[in-house]
Order: structure tokens, then C-alpha cells, then sequence
């Protein structure tokens, strides 16, 4: 070949790389995913499956990636959360959390601490009430303590599921009251609710969500919350500290975090996403109707949130015993 006809080819491969090289993202840069996994380690159904499927619709309408919602429940829930652990920390794999990714953390339940993922963004949170059937003798929490304390053994409290937040605030009522009560765990608070509808229990701690619709039809009756404030769908239902029994401030709440060194532009990308979506009128709508309150804490205000809370448990589980099972 001439050497004119070398030089222009090999100018030409040169210029090709120069291009191909431009326009390649490095493998630590924050690219928007095409497929985004929320890896959800509940069950089809429950509330973080909802809240993950509802964020997901909401964030492909605006043209956002494809979100692929995968359930791994089991383990208490450690299951799912160890696989998000070892999930490349590209920004494409995210991990829906609520309490019991702290109360594990706090129990010593599951290979992973909180240096294992980032904080994303906390979604939305919701009440946790006491109720009991409309028809039980006991119109406030103070009665049904006094009931308990006169007839030990007699009382049984129900949630769903052993070390959980649910778990845990029956715990703190005891703790601080000593009284002597039966707790009965469920799968969930909707087998606990039927239990107590069956008189098979006497109280139970809920989700607000499960328990809405009874308590809006008057089925149940709540007689407190573990609220930081009285709550404006709740208005007649005093927050713990009001009945003098102690101070107790606990919700429940849904988040999304990735895995340990995902890109600070991922993460931020990813929050912008979230917040937009939970911004419109549309996913506001749908949060009400499933009992829900929106958040938006996020980045590092998220992470203090998850590192104090865990504290919180850590101390109360200590406490009463609770162990991981």
C-alpha cells in the first residue's frame, strides 16, 4: 500500500477511536438507567410491594427507565436485603426498606449493617395504631392497662410478625407499664386483625393501611399511636406521650437505598426521579388511598433518620429480650 494510503488509514482509526472513546461512559460514571431493579424482600401485595409498583409506574410515565419490581421475601426479611447488599453498585439496583431493615440491624438478624447500602430517599410513612374491637369494654389505652394490670395473663396482644416495629411498640407499652400480657405473632397484620375480629386476641398493633377501612366503618377503634403528632386522619386518637404512659415516637415508614458505593450522580439522579414522581398530583392521590403520607427525606438527612432509628431499637429490643428468630 502507498505510504500516502497507511497514513490516511491509520488517521482514520485514530480519529474512529478518538469518538468511540468520547462517547463511552466510564464505568463509574452515573449513566440513567435503562432497566431500573427495586428489589422489594416482601411478599406480591404488601405495602412496600404496592408503594415499589406505584413509584415505579409513576417514574416510567414521566419517561423515565423500565422498573422491574422483584419479591424476595424471607428470612425476616434478609433474604432480599443481603442480595441488594452484593448488587452491583451501578445505580440500577435499588432496595425498598422499611422498619424491619432496622429493627434486623438491631436484633444482629442478617450479614449487613447500614455501611452496606446508601440512602436514597424515604418515600412515604404511615401511623402505627393500637385498635381493638369496637365492641371491647375499653375506650382508651389507660383503661385497657388498667385491665390488664388487674387480671395478669389475661390480655393478649397480637402483630405481624416477632422483632418487628410492630412487635416493638407492644414491647414499649409493656416495658414502661410492667404488665403482664400474652403476645401472639402473626404473618402479618392482616392474619393478626382476623384473629382479633375472631376474639382470638384482645389487641392489636397495625399498620394504619390494614387496618383503615375497619376503622373508618367502625369495626375497630384505635386507642393510641406511636405518631410523633396526632394524626389529621386520626384526630381522636391521642399519640403516646399524651397519655402520660411515655414518650414514644415510632411510624412506619417505606424507603429506597443502593448498595455501598453507587455513584453520588446515581443517587442523585435517582432522589430527582423519586421526588418528581411523588410530587404529582396523581401519586399524591394514590398514596391517600392507601393510607400513606408522602416524605421526601432524602440523601444524607435519610441516612441519620436509618442510623437513629436503628439506635432506637437497639435499646428497646435490649430491653424487653427480643432476639432474632
Amino acid at each position: 500500500m502507498p505510504k500516502f494510503k497507511m497514513l490516511a488509514a491509520a488517521c482514520a482509526a485514530t480519529a474512529v477511536l478518538a469518538l468511540v472513546t468520547s462517547v463511552e461512559p466510564s464505568p463509574t460514571s452515573a449513566q440513567p438507567a435503562k432497566t431500573l431493579k427495586i428489589i422489594v424482600p416482601y411478599t406480591p401485595g404488601s405495602g412496600p410491594d404496592i408503594i415499589s409498583r406505584l413509584m415505579g409506574e409513576q417514574m416510567q410515565k414521566a419517561g423515565g427507565p423500565t422498573v422491574v419490581v422483584e419479591n424476595r421475601p424471607g428470612g425476616g426479611m434478609t433474604i432480599g436485603t443481603e442480595a441488594a447488599a452484593r448488587a452491583e453498585p451501578d445505580g440500577n439496583t435499588l432496595l425498598l426498606v422499611a422498619n424491619a431493615f432496622t429493627v434486623n440491624m438491631a436484633v444482629k438478624r442478617g450479614n449487613f449493617t447500614l455501611a452496606n447500602f446508601e440512602p436514597i430517599c424515604n418515600l412515604a410513612t404511615t401511623p402505627m395504631p393500637l385498635v381493638v374491637q369496637s365492641s371491647a369494654p375499653w375506650k382508651t389505652v389507660q383503661e385497657l392497662v388498667a385491665d390488664a394490670k388487674a387480671n395478669p395473663g389475661k390480655i393478649t396482644f397480637a402483630s405481624g410478625g416477632p422483632a418487628t416495629s410492630l412487635h416493638v411498640a407492644i414491647e414499649v407499652l409493656r416495658l414502661a407499664t410492667k404488665i403482664d400480657i400474652n403476645y401472639v405473632p402473626y404473618g402479618g397484620s392482616g392474619p393478626a386483625i382476623t384473629a382479633l375480629m375472631g376474639g382470638h386476641v384482645q389487641a392489636v398493633w397495625a399498620d394504619y393501611p390494614t387496618v383503615v377501612s375497619q376503622l373508618k366503618s367502625g369495626t375497630l377503634r384505635a386507642l393510641v399511636t406511636t405518631s410523633p403528632k396526632r394524626v389529621a386522619v386520626l384526630p381522636g386518637v391521642p399519640i403516646m406521650e399524651e397519655t402520660g404512659i411515655t414518650k414514644y415516637e415510632a411510624e412506619i415508614f417505606y424507603g429506597l437505598v443502593a448498595p455501598a458505593k453507587t455513584p453520588p450522580q446515581a443517587i442523585k439522579s435517582l432522589s430527582d426521579m423519586l421526588l418528581a414522581a411523588m410530587n404529582t398530583p396523581e401519586m399524591k392521590t394514590k398514596f391517600e388511598q392507601q393510607g400513606l403520607f408522602p416524605d421526601g427525606t432524602c440523601g444524607a438527612k435519610f441516612g441519620t433518620f436509618l442510623q437513629n432509628i436503628t439506635a432506637d431499637y437497639e435499646k428497646i429490643t435490649t430491653a424487653a429480650g427480643i432476639k432474632p428468630n
